[in-house]
């Protein structure tokens, strides 16, 4: 069969331990996993009560314009409604962008490590990836400004970085969008950009106003607590949403999904309480680091990224046995680090026992 040389050896996304998995395997009655930077809170009431009530037909087609949640969007963000586009989860978003502009001949610039999903989708669609390392887990801006070039036809960045992290400040990205040409597509992919608290973070509603070849991607699998349900969504210029939509799948988002993910938007109480406990949740950690002398990067997301100076896996390994699933730093490119999810209170104080038990039992310090 005449497959694509590109993707003979490209590996399908390798999703972490399942509860289920880790259960059977250590002989355990009860799991917590911090892997997958889901919201430990769960999502909305609303987002129930809209389950509880639906009726509508399941033989039906999801509605193709997703007209409510469209609607709800617009008047949250003040964008036309023209200014978005919606994914099966902002993944599909940066599949479409892929599929849209990627090609053989051109090429994408991205930072490393970062979002694996970028250099995925652009080695299937044949382009060149050109990976700048990052710095002190930050984005190298000016080094990634300057592998851009006439062929370069996307730049992704990270905004707080998966798996750091760390975000781009206000003056930096501007000063960095100033050096970008105009047929160049510069994508903000904030997954997690309802847990930022930083000050000097940027406003990307202006951004997109005065850079008319960004857009940016949200979703609300992570703070919304929506991540069974796969939601997401681009807002950019009006003319850039227009060439994205004939690549977007028809009904890509089903209909119970497009209903909660706006009974979830109704709620930002429930958003602000997420992030206010977050924080809460970063400092519990960031107090073990500093007892236990870890290195680690502050965050603006609801995980951590901490460096055990040992082999990940070995720590992973260990964890799990004591009923936490966190995600070894190896497939993440930091393999003596282990990315933690933010939890309650209670699961942060266990995972960080743990952590300490395994610190005395291997003196890895």
């Amino acid at each position: 069969m005449k497959w694509k040389q590109q993707i003979i050896n490209l590996k399908a996304y390798q999703p972490g331990r399942s509860i289920e998995e880790v259960k059977k395997k250590y002989n355990l009655e009860k799991i917590v996993k911090l892997a997958s930077n889901e919201n430990p809170f769960g999502s909305s009431n609303r987002v129930k009560e809209f389950i509880q009530s639906f009726a509508d037909s399941y033989a039906i087609y999801p509605d193709g314009y997703t007209t409510v949640l469209r609607t709800a969007l617009s008047e949250t963000l003040n964008v036309k409604e023209n200014q978005l586009i919606f994914g099966n989860g902002s993944d599909e978003i940066i599949q479409i962008i892929s599929r849209a502009m990627l090609e053989n001949g051109k090429n994408t610039v991205m930072a490393a490590p970062t979002f694996p999903q970028y250099r995925h989708n652009a080695v299937v669609e044949g382009a060149e990836v050109r990976e700048i390392p990052l710095v002190e887990g930050a984005h190298d801006l000016e080094a990634m400004a300057e592998a851009v070039d006439s062929q370069t036809a996307v730049v992704w960045l990270c905004s707080p970085n998966n798996p750091t992290g760390v975000y781009i400040k206000d003056q930096e990205l501007k000063a960095f969008l100033d050096k970008m040409p105009e047929d160049v597509l510069v994508v903000l992919d904030e997954a997690y950009y309802e847990y930022v608290t930083a000050d000097d973070y940027y406003n990307a509603l202006e951004i997109i106003k005065e850079y008319p070849n960004v857009i940016v991607t949200r979703t609300f699998s992570k703070a919304y607590g929506l991540a069974s349900f796969r939601v997401g969504y681009g807002f950019g210029s009006e003319e850039i949403i227009r060439l994205l939509e004939p690549v977007r799948e028809p009904f890509n988002v089903n209909t119970l999904a497009q209903g909660a993910a706006a009974a979830a938007l109704s709620d930002q109480a429930f958003v602000d309480t997420c992030r206010a406990e977050n924080q809460k949740g970063l400092e519990q950690y960031y107090e073990f680091c500093e007892q236990e002398s870890l290195s680690y990067y502050p965050s603006e997301g609801n995980f951590i990224l901490i460096d055990f100076q040992c082999d990940s896996d070995q720590l992973f390994e260990y964890l799990m046995a004591k009923g936490y699933i966190i995600r070894s730093g190896k497939a993440l490119g930091f393999p003596t680090s282990v990315r933690v999810t933010v939890g309650s209170f209670e699961e942060n104080q266990g995972i960080i026992e743990a952590m300490k038990s395994f610190i005395a039992e291997k003196a890895i310090k």
